[in-house]
């Protein structure tokens, strides 16, 4: 369940790629991504279909608001994704 998962995690990033989004370093973006996944249970599958605003915006909005103080990190500064699963 967890290799599935990262290969989701690399299926995004190759999307934003793809896209045109802005991957710098793929390391941190992945890291990224599983803090927020860890933190929210993504919604995975839904995400990487989304429309292309909906996507960068989950995309953007991790990677602008995570505080990287720890790993996985658990601070993103009120942001709360649109694929986060609700609880």
């Amino acid at each position: 369940m967890i290799k599935e998962r990262y290969k989701k995690y690399a299926a995004i990033i190759q999307r934003a790629k793809e896209e045109g989004l802005h991957v710098n370093d793929k390391l941190s973006v992945l890291m990224d991504i599983e803090s927020a996944d860890r933190k929210f249970n993504i919604r995975l599958d839904e995400w990487l279909q989304a429309d292309l605003f909906n996507f960068t915006h989950d995309f953007y909005g991790i990677i602008d608001h995570i505080a990287r103080d720890q790993f996985p990190a658990t601070n993103f500064e009120g942001f709360i994704p649109r694929f986060a699963s609700k609880k």
